[in-house]
């Protein structure tokens, strides 16, 4: 008996413009959504123009303007490139959604809205001094998101 859109589970998948994302999409089309039992929903962080811009000045303004409009170029690029996945996987009622803001908070905050039960994020496959100093948004997100959290790595193609 397939349950009913109100009665679907979430799944929430963290998408970005790496390649690490979209294995994350494959894979979890692949896996759960052969018989539509979850609601998908993907999101993407869209970083603020703002918090990129570090100096004030005459030309930060233009700087500002150029940069918000790559980020959003860069938005539309990750949300098509995401529709059309689900679409060759005959999912056609996904919610994709950019937020601005940092991807640990925004994720976990989508986990929030949603009441997701899985959430999706993939690895970049760093090693434990980079994950350290850069930060690990799959990292953070485990340990913060009111939900279970599946970290999908790509297997390394071994020579």
């Amino acid at each position: 008996m397939a349950a009913s859109q109100s009665e679907k589970k979430v799944v929430v998948i963290g998408i970005d413009d790496r390649e690490a994302s979209t294995y994350a999409i494959r894979w979890t089309l692949d896996h759960f959504f052969p018989s539509p039992i979850f609601k998908l929903v993907l999101v993407h962080s869209r970083p603020a123009a703002s918090s990129a811009v570090g100096f004030t000045g005459p030309s930060a303004g233009e700087i500002f303007s150029i940069l918000d409009s790559d980020l959003q170029k860069t938005a539309t690029k990750v949300i098509d490139s995401a529709k059309q996945l689900c679409i060759e996987k005959s999912v056609h009622d996904a919610a994709l959604e950019v937020v601005e803001g940092d991807p640990r908070n925004v994720l976990c905050m989508a986990v929030e809205k949603y009441h997701a039960a899985i959430l999706v994020v993939g690895s970049h496959g760093r090693g434990a001094l980079k994950r350290v100093v850069l930060g690990s948004v799959s990292d953070f997100c485990a340990h913060h998101a009111n939900c279970t959290v599946m970290i999908v790595k790509k297997p390394k193609i071994k020579p």
